[in-house]
């Protein structure tokens, strides 16, 4: 028996001796798990593509070790809005992964491709930088069947759009996006936006809106989508949300109301943001949706007495929305017929041309620009106010919104570049506007949460090593509306299913994300 006892004891000791063993180490780094809770001086082992490990490491073996003394071990940032539309050309997404970004969520704002599974498909085919989901488009739906007319679908065309986003759910779509301010979603009414996010709903998937309005009409715009999420039982992003234009500057603190008072009724209403006071989209919304219907444009402006209210209705919106009542507000960001306006606002325009830099003139240079093939724009017409009420709300996800890019091309946003660095450099050190946990709460579990995922988004063992290494004390965009080209400070590594994306703060220039598709359920 004593020789029994003592055989047990020696291989009990033998086992315990034995090296744990990982493809990599990191040890002593602060660990913020994404829950918002405190961080705490951990160490992490990784296996595969896995978090195999959390606590204090004693006896191990590695193929790798990274000393995080110092800095953030965070979960990699989940960007809920991201223009993924030049993703053939620049799968690597450096723009994005330099910003700690492992997941991002294509399609927003009405535009995802069609037919979405054949899309995947080409993308699992190729070396893409972060992990990538989409969203069915609205727009690209009704494009489909209504093309860019201003009417009611017939019960027909009502049906057949339903079973298009029955489809798309089926590949993979983590649910719909519309883009109600933009063609052709814009002539769509609450009916028909009910009975698509219907078909979403019943596979699980989620509702995220570009509102119809966010300057004039804000407040019933959320409203609106606050009605969709009642009626089709189907969780609500208020995407990028934001009061835009001088007379609305104050108005978020009632839609966060609206969205405090839906949510004690039992809705799922969440938003995301990005950290700027300026949006970006084409010149053409400045324009009245009229205007552009059916792609009549040109036709319309020859009419004298149309292009009087075509212009009417231009600098109605200058005045009141996206133009914040100032021409220096409006900066051209893509000029393909003019590069040399890149960079240049439309004040900057009409002085290079001789012109008083009046709102009725820049109304007319605002349909040369249309006529021209249109604009790039950024308008700063936001209150700062109001973005750091918007970020401080519990249920705002932090999201760029930024179309990728890459150094020389075009004048981007600065959000391209700097969205997830701004929020942890400016708004969480230097302001204190949030606290670090909450700010990596605001960029990881929340948003994995919104999406359904249960293996990203929080470090935990047996959660996808999805993992970014950064200094909290330098962390810091660079990337401004003047000198947009510039990726952030502070981020040292980062890691995409377990590998390298950036390593000691270089791009690493290969591709390990995956394309991950939503498991469809109901019908």
């Amino acid at each position: 028996m004593k020789v029994q006892k003592l055989i047990l004891a020696i291989l009990i000791l033998f086992v315990s001796c034995q090296s744990k063993e990982y493809d990599l180490v990191i040890l002593n780094g602060t660990v913020y798990k994404g829950d918002g809770s405190p961080g705490q001086i951990l160490d992490i082992g990784v296996s595969g593509d896995e978090i195999s490990f959390i606590g204090k490491l004693e006896n191990y073996k590695s193929k790798e070790t990274i000393d995080a003394s110092g800095l953030a071990v965070s979960p990699g940032f989940i960007d809920l809005h991201t223009h993924l539309e030049p993703i053939l050309e620049m799968p690597l997404a450096e723009s994005l992964i330099r910003q700690g970004v492992t997941l991002a969520l294509g399609g927003p704002d009405g535009s995802g491709p069609l037919p979405l599974g054949e899309f995947l498909d080409s993308l699992e085919q190729m070396e893409i930088g972060p992990n990538l989901a989409y969203l069915v488009g609205h727009n690209s739906v009704r494009r489909k069947y209504l093309q860019n007319s201003d009417r009611e679908p017939s019960e027909e065309e009502l049906q057949q759009m339903i079973q298009e986003v029955d489809r798309a759910m089926k590949e993979g779509a983590f649910g719909i996006s519309t883009g109600l301010k933009y063609l052709p979603g814009t002539f769509a009414k609450k009916d028909e936006l009910i009975a698509l996010s219907k078909a979403a709903a019943e596979h699980g998937g989620i509702y995220t809106s570009h509102l119809r309005e966010e300057g004039i009409g804000l407040i019933e715009a959320v409203q609106e989508a606050i009605e969709i999420s009642d009626e089709a039982s189907i969780p609500v992003i208020l995407t990028h949300h934001k009061a835009i234009g001088v007379k609305m500057w104050g108005a978020s603190t009632k839609t966060l109301a609206l969205v405090d008072s839906a949510r004690k009724q039992g809705l799922d209403i969440k938003m995301d943001q990005y950290p700027y006071a300026a949006s970006h989209t084409g010149i053409s919304v400045l324009i009245p949706s009229w205007a552009m219907e059916g792609g009549n444009f040109e036709e319309r402006v020859k009419n004298p007495s149309l292009r009087d209210s075509i212009k009417d209705g231009i600098i109605y919106s200058i005045l009141n929305d996206r133009g914040g009542a100032d021409l220096k507000r409006i900066q051209f960001s893509t000029v393909t017929w003019d590069r040399s306006l890149e960079g240049k606002t439309l004040h900057d325009w009409l002085i290079r041309e001789g012109k008083e830099p009046s709102v009725e003139n820049g109304a007319d240079f605002v349909i040369q620009a249309q006529l021209n093939g249109g604009t790039g724009t950024i308008y700063h017409a936001m209150d700062e106010a109001d973005v750091r009420r918007i970020m401080q709300h519990p249920m705002t996800m932090i999201a760029s919104d930024g179309r990728l890019s890459r150094p020389g091309e075009g004048h981007p946003h600065p959000r391209a570049y700097g969205t997830f660095p701004r929020v942890l450099g400016y708004y969480t050190r230097e302001e204190k506007v949030l606290d670090l946990p909450t700010a990596i709460y605001k960029m990881t579990s929340l948003s994995a949460q919104s999406l359904g995922l249960s293996d990203r988004g929080l470090i935990e063992e047996g959660m996808k090593a999805d993992l970014c290494l950064f200094d909290p004390e330098t962390i810091r965009d660079k990337s401004t509306f003047i000198d947009p080209h510039q990726y952030p400070e502070g981020i040292l590594y980062v890691l995409v299913n377990g590998q390298f994306a950036v390593k000691e703060g270089e791009f690493l220039n290969k591709g390990f994300g995956k394309v991950i598709r939503k498991q469809a359920t109901g019908r």
